[in-house]
């Protein structure tokens, strides 16, 4: 049986494939799941079981947006500590963290997704870390979440077994033992990642951060996801504190640490890096370990401005994140693309340090390298999967702009008309099509209250 087209035509395109290939006003056939075809002017004539067409005048097509770090639980706390460094919003949060459970988790991850759906994501990630006792199925929560929504999805299945009695920075009552944050974290791997290139769902191993995991954890974490061919997150090298810590307790800095337990590696991609001298970024370009650049949280908490141009020199993939919503209550990954390019111009590199064509890459190729679904997902070309987003960009923010992607990366957040996963809507005129919006607003809202009554009780 023949797949069932659908023909997107008339738009401008962006394919950020390997020469950065765009038409003015070019097409886009998608088959089933992949894409068929992309190329300058109308669609081929003679097309078979077409079941769509779209009208693309005065859109711009791109690869669906990837985003490579979040945490979708503090959907439900956004607001709180808003003038705190890392250190201090950490211990400023996470009593409140400590007390999330299942229904608080689903409405959370429902909030966070619909948010970034909602703005051209077609790939999300969740690094997943507190895992309270007795709080639920937590990572079924996400992941089902994730399912609703129709975006594709990883798992960062987090864990920490450092509490604040071993000189961690979470309270004792939210970390895991070794032995548990092990194997619950294995029987994720085994119930739910697909190793397929259409999956839908992967599950990476993701010990939180150097503050609050032992290096066993670490150690064996790594060894974990290297016998079940999964990819390893964390965070690393996010502040001038966390590099004070790692050489006060392992006499090393955080890269040197991090290598010495297993954790650089193509399989690799680690958390805002934003403080790395030229031997780090060297490391990480030498063994390709990526990188999920955070530019809005890093903002929001005053960690610094993350070296891009340089770790993009060397040879570092590196995506983008929105982070969690508690550094970064916007919630989108479509304006770190804008955020990406001006923060990192304020750095050594000035005009020069990104171009919105960059930033763009960033945001979708650069993600999926990150992710290493290269091979099936970050640009428009023939064979991929159709994960791809129509920006509309005629209407009064963009029109006067000529250069579409300048208009996309520079400009107000555009409209999108149409979000497809995998051939699939997941957005048809900036609404979700899988989930009541209203209905996920009204019980993220709920969660939020009782997460805040709960916490208040201590």
């Amino acid at each position: 049986m023949a797949a069932s087209r659908i023909v997107i035509e008339n738009c401008a395109v962006a394919t950020v494939d390997a020469a950065d290939t765009e038409y003015a006003s070019g097409h886009v056939v998608v088959a089933g799941t992949r894409i068929e075809s992309v190329g300058a002017g109308p669609a081929p004539d003679g097309l078979t079981d077409v079941v769509r067409r779209v009208d693309g005048t005065g859109h711009l097509l791109t690869p669906g947006l990837v985003n490579t770090h979040h945490h979708f639980y503090q959907w439900i706390t956004r607001g709180l500590a808003t003038d705190h460094n890392l250190f201090d919003w950490l211990v400023a949060l996470y009593p409140t963290w400590a007390r999330i459970d299942e229904p608080m988790v689903r409405a959370a991850a429902q909030g966070s997704l619909a948010m970034m759906a909602r703005g051209g994501v077609t790939t999300a990630t969740d690094h997943h870390y507190v895992y309270p006792r007795g709080a639920g199925d937590l990572s079924g929560a996400v992941i089902g979440a994730a399912a609703e929504t129709g975006v594709r999805f990883t798992l960062a299945r987090g864990s920490m077994d450092r509490g604040a009695s071993d000189g961690g920075l979470p309270p004792d009552f939210a970390v895991e033992t070794l032995d548990e944050a092990l194997a619950a974290t294995e029987e994720t791997v085994d119930r739910y990642h697909d190793a397929s290139p259409d999956a839908m769902t992967q599950v990476a191993v993701a010990p939180c951060s150097p503050f609050s995991i032992s290096t066993e954890l670490l150690k064996q974490g790594a060894e974990l996801a290297r016998r079940k061919g999964v990819r390893l997150h964390t965070h690393g090298s996010e502040t001038v504190q966390e590099e004070q810590f790692c050489k006060e307790l392992f006499g090393m800095g955080p890269t040197d640490y991090f290598e010495s337990t297993g954790w650089l590696g193509p399989d690799v991609w680690m958390a805002h890096c934003v403080h790395m001298g030229d031997a780090d970024i060297a490391a990480f370009g030498r063994t390709g370990t990526g990188v999920a650049h955070c530019p809005s949280s890093n903002a929001r908490l005053a960690a610094g401005i993350a070296r891009v141009p340089d770790m993009l020199a060397a040879g570092v993939p590196v995506g983008l994140g929105v982070d969690g919503t508690a550094s970064n209550e916007s919630g989108e990954l479509h304006t770190e693309l804008r955020n990406a390019l001006l923060i990192n111009r304020l750095g050594a590199h000035r005009e020069s340090a990104l171009t919105a064509r960059q930033a763009l890459r960033l945001g979708t190729y650069g993600g999926a390298q990150v992710l290493g679904r290269q091979r099936d997902i970050g640009s428009v070309e023939p064979g991929k999967l159709a994960d791809l987003v129509l920006w509309r960009m005629d209407t009064l923010a963009h029109s006067s702009i000529a250069d579409p992607v300048a208009a996309l990366v520079l400009g107000a957040a555009a409209p999108v008309t149409l979000s497809l996963v995998g051939g699939a809507p997941v957005v048809e005129d900036g609404r979700l099509t899988r989930v009541d919006e209203d209905a996920v607003a009204r019980a993220a809202r709920a969660e939020a209250r009782r997460l805040a009554r709960h916490a208040a009780a201590g």
